[in-house]
Order: structure tokens, then C-alpha cells, then sequence
């Protein structure tokens, strides 16, 4: 039997992604920063801060997804990156975790936690809401 996802790709019963970090900065972040082929066209281009997290399991029906999304900038000209969807904020915590081969010592990319809160800062309330971003180091971007 077959799944069909709302992408009209037809994968299997039982198919999972689950790449670990190095797999997926290596042979999709990096592929898709460079406009490369990806190995696979099974993640979906979505705006994140247009969306707020609770609508996108309606949208994809996972309790775990990967999405390509648009980095907003706060400024123009500036690095600050802009947060914010409709009713809340995803504010990052922690610092940013170097990402490096397997084979080696070389950092390939950068992963950052972040959690949703509801309403406007300073004021918001944490949620449950949480995701992690995935980076490309300067030199690589």
C-alpha cells in the first residue's frame, strides 16, 4: 500500500525521514542553498513566519517535519533574523550547535532550538511548540 502526502509524492506505508544532521546538511541543505538536484523532493518550501506552528500538521500530517523556508531579516542590511508570525514569536535559545562530519573536524553547518511563544515579547507565553534550525556556515552560504 501507499501513502499519498499532499505534495502528490506517493511514498510507502511506513516510510520515514529521518536524516541525522550531517545527512541533512550534506545532501539537502547544501543542495538546495546551491540550487543542486536534492537526492529527493520530499521536502516542502513553506514560510514559516507566515504560518502559525499549530496549522502545519493540518497542512502535512507529521508530528515531525522538515520544511525550506525564507530567512527573514528584522532590518534591512542587517543579520537580525525576523520571527514573528501572526500571534506570536519563535525565540531561539540556547547557542548555536556546530554541526561537523563524521570524518572529520570541520563544521558543515549549524543547528539552533527554537521555541514558539504566544504573543508579543516580552510579554509572550511559552508553548510546546519547538523546531530546530538548520544552517549553513558563512563561508558555505
Amino acid at each position: 500500500m501507499e501513502k499519498k502526502t499532499n505534495s502528490n509524492i506517493i511514498l510507502p506505508l511506513g516510510f520515514r525521514f529521518h536524516p541525522t544532521d550531517e545527512e541533512f546538511i550534506v545532501h539537502y541543505l547544501r543542495n538546495k542553498a546551491t540550487a543542486s538536484s536534492l537526492p529527493a523532493a520530499i521536502i516542502a518550501e513553506v514560510d514559516l513566519y507566515k504560518c502559525n506552528p499549530w496549522e502545519l500538521p493540518t497542512l502535512f500530517g507529521e508530528e515531525e517535519c522538515y520544511f525550506f523556508t525564507p530567512r527573514d531579516r528584522k532590518y534591512p542590511n542587517k543579520v537580525r533574523p525576523n520571527r514573528m508570525v501572526a500571534s506570536g514569536n519563535w525565540k531561539a535559545t540556547g547557542t548555536n550547535k556546530p554541526i561537523r562530519r563524521s570524518c572529520g573536524a570541520r563544521i558543515i553547518g549549524v543547528k539552533k532550538a527554537l521555541v514558539f511563544y504566544r504573543g508579543r515579547p516580552p510579554r509572550g507565553i511559552k508553548t510546546d511548540w519547538n523546531m530546530q534550525e538548520y544552517r549553513l556556515p558563512k563561508q558555505q552560504c
